[in-house]
């Protein structure tokens, strides 16, 4: 399957972080990170913006589980839960 397909993900859980996608080219930027202890991906919302989504402000710092779709090193958010 090639990395452009999107892939199906139930409850992966994670920590969400801020940090510098693409640094050094030219399309380094700020963005949201999900790290699950293996894996890094950009943590985008479904419905939301490509960048600066201010409602995934909210998550930094803390642990979700995301519902949603794997595009390349992108997690596609549907639902984004808070972990206690």
């Amino acid at each position: 399957m090639a990395s452009s397909e999107p892939v199906p993900i139930k409850q992966l859980r994670g920590h969400v972080t801020r940090g510098v996608y693409g640094k050094n080219s030219k399309s380094e930027r700020e963005a949201i990170f999900i790290e699950t202890g293996t894996e890094r991906y950009i943590l985008r919302r479904k419905t939301g913006p490509a960048y600066a989504d201010k409602q995934l402000d909210q998550y930094v710092g803390r642990t979700v589980m995301c519902d949603g779709f794997l595009l390349g090193t992108t997690l596609l958010a549907d639902e984004i839960s808070v972990m206690e």
